[in-house]
């Protein structure tokens, strides 16, 4: 059987901001967690595809015309 417990810890400055802000925005902490949270994957996600990109992109620095100089397409 899985343990789906997990144990978090946070500064005690992000502890108050979580405090604060869940007052300020009328807001759960979990809500604010699972937005943030969101937001940083979505991030990360984007930075990784952009990454591979640019990784395929790196593996030849060849244009077109030298890429396929000397290929007999018949």
């Amino acid at each position: 059987m899985q343990n789906d417990t997990m144990k978090i810890e946070f500064k005690q400055s992000t502890v108050e901001n979580l405090e604060l802000f869940s007052q300020m925005l009328d807001k759960d902490i979990n809500t604010i967690l699972e937005e943030a949270l969101e937001q940083y994957f979505d991030a990360a996600q984007k930075r990784l595809m952009e990454k591979n990109i640019n990784d395929e992109n790196a593996m030849t620095n060849l244009d077109y015309d030298e890429f396929w100089d000397g290929v007999d397409i018949d």
